[in-house]
């Protein structure tokens, strides 16, 4: 049995809390529907629901945003949370959106903005009214994302899944989003917030920098590009003066109007153009931007970003917390919670993310909801032993 870190028994003593468990197949679309009342449904040869999420409301200390039944996108005051969504991490998506709502002081005052591609075989309307169903009082826009755009620039992974169109939309977010909106936090749709988000918007992004994240400088910079890369000083001379840090991207507060101004998108272009020929690194879309923002990111404490928690590019191990405090887990890597839960081959850590996942199951429930019972039970065990 993996031994949990002390930090896993306040995490695991805040989720355990909840009721909501999941259960589905991870695959292919083959139609999708919307039905009434509490749950929006997607056909996939067997139909997907979801629960609807409880209605989350202000604590009394925080500032009345809502107009008309709704909050504007840009006002100032908002806190603007940016996701990429589609059918084969919806379910993940939800769950994210669930956990960002359950401990946040302020919930009527989040509004979210969610990137879709193009091509996805959910068309924005039925995207628009799985959310709104699930979420009746969430604040938040579906925008489409051209695939086109960055199709041709996109070179082949280490993991196929890397190369998807849609992980590239957090490079275009300054052109995707309201021009009004100048300030936002970027999510993957592989995390639980655990702690207010209000914290997390709150940081400070000093001097000139545009973006903010955790950064891990014990990490080796130097294995994220090719050796090409590495003996061609015309490349590595744009680290010169630097102290760049490997940081990742599926956590990230980002200045859109500084990110305008300094026209990050195309210098994000230019590195990709320069891929497609010399081949200089591997890991899809975040080596440019660690090449256009490493040593010029705002440090935010490690708490915000317990991520690799989905193991490697290669292979879904099981691994567990980062010591220290946790904020925000993030099964980064191969391994998905709901993909790893559905066979039966779950590590303990996803057991944290359970709670949060919307989706209601049709087989066999009280099975399912008895099987992961049992396993919760063996991780406060674990934790409680530490």
């Amino acid at each position: 049995m993996m031994v949990l870190p002390r930090a896993v028994l306040v995490v695991t003593i805040i989720v355990f809390a909840l009721l909501s468990y999941g259960n589905a197949i991870r695959s292919l679309p083959d139609k999708l529907a919307c039905g009434g009342g509490d749950e929006a449904r997607i056909e996939f040869g067997m139909s997907m629901r979801f629960s609807e999420a409880p209605e989350y409301q202000n604590g009394p200390k925080c500032a009345v945003l809502v107009r008309n039944g709704m909050i504007l996108a840009c006002d100032p005051s908002v806190v603007q949370i940016a996701m990429t969504i589609d059918l084969e991490y919806l379910r993940g998506t939800v769950a994210a959106v669930h956990s960002v709502l359950k401990h946040t002081s302020c919930p009527e005052n989040i509004f979210f903005h969610f990137i879709a591609s193009d091509s996805s075989l959910v068309d924005m309307a039925e995207l628009t009214r799985i959310v709104q169903s699930t979420f009746p009082s969430l604040s938040f826009k579906v925008y489409v994302f051209k695939e086109s755009i960055v199709n041709d620039l996109i070179s082949s992974s280490v993991r196929r899944a890397l190369e998807n169109p849609l992980n590239y939309a957090r490079s275009y977010l300054a052109d995707i989003l309201e021009a009004c909106v100048k300030r936002v936090i970027y999510l993957d749709s592989d995390i639980i917030v655990v702690d207010d988000i209000q914290k997390l918007w709150s940081v400070s992004l000093t001097g000139s920098r545009t973006i903010g994240a955790p950064e891990y400088c014990h990490a080796n910079f130097t294995k994220y590009f090719s050796v090409e890369f590495w003996s061609d000083l015309e490349f590595s001379e744009v680290f010169a003066g630097k102290r760049p840090c490997y940081f990742n991207t599926g956590v990230m507060v980002m200045d859109l109007v500084r990110w305008r101004e300094g026209d990050y998108t195309r210098k994000i272009e230019k590195w990709m153009e320069i891929h497609k020929e010399r081949r200089i690194y591997e890991l899809g879309s975040l080596p440019p931007f660690l090449l256009v923002f490493g040593g010029d990111v705002e440090a935010i404490d490690h708490r915000w970003n317990q991520h690799g928690l989905g193991g490697d590019n290669v292979v879904s191990n099981c691994r567990s917390l980062h010591p220290g405090p946790v904020s925000l887990l993030h099964w980064s890597g191969k391994g998905k919670p709901w993909t790893r839960l559905d066979a039966r081959r779950p590590c303990l850590v996803d057991y944290l993310w359970a709670p949060y996942d919307l989706y209601k199951p049709h087989d066999q429930p009280h099975h399912h909801h008895h099987y992961r019972k049992q396993k919760q039970q063996q991780l406060i065990y674990s934790s409680r032993a530490l």
